[in-house]
């Protein structure tokens, strides 16, 4: 009984790390497609319906909320400057998951021509439709 007990617990945890490890792969994607400013690669990982949120946190003029829609973030991204770098770091990742549902969380450094512009923490919310992981949701803290 031992051994079932001890075998079914193994598997589950085989099994949820490597649901972790798909969701962490969506991310990266879509990060790599930032970086290279290709939404044909970022579209492979977010819904159509995705919702992006910011918050900027400032002590001199307060919190804001800010949302933008799926179209307006491409089109923001085609119109960044082929001479400026940017790369948004990934600290770390946290990620849930629960069923067709993951939560991420992931601490970030972002960095525009190799100075640090500001960080914060992503918030993504994936659902998994088919065989994929898609990002539903996206919000993020800035502080400077």
């Amino acid at each position: 009984m031992k051994v079932y007990f001890i075998l079914f617990f193994l598997c589950f945890g085989l099994t949820s790390h490597a649901q972790k490890q798909e969701v962490q792969k969506s991310i990266e994607l879509f990060f790599e497609g930032f970086h290279q400013k290709d939404s044909t690669k970022i579209k492979r990982v977010c819904s159509d319906k995705m919702i992006l949120q910011s918050i900027s946190e400032s002590q001199s003029k307060g919190n804001k909320l800010s949302n933008e829609t799926v179209n307006e973030f491409y089109k923001s991204l085609a119109k960044i400057p082929s001479t400026m770098k940017f790369q948004e770091k990934i600290l770390n990742y946290n990620i849930q998951v629960d069923g067709a549902m993951a939560h991420v969380w992931a601490p970030y450094e972002f960095f525009i021509n190799d100075k640090l512009s500001h960080s914060g923490v992503n918030t993504f919310t994936l659902f998994k439709e088919k065989d994929s992981w898609k990002i539903i949701y996206l919000i993020d803290t800035r502080r400077k």
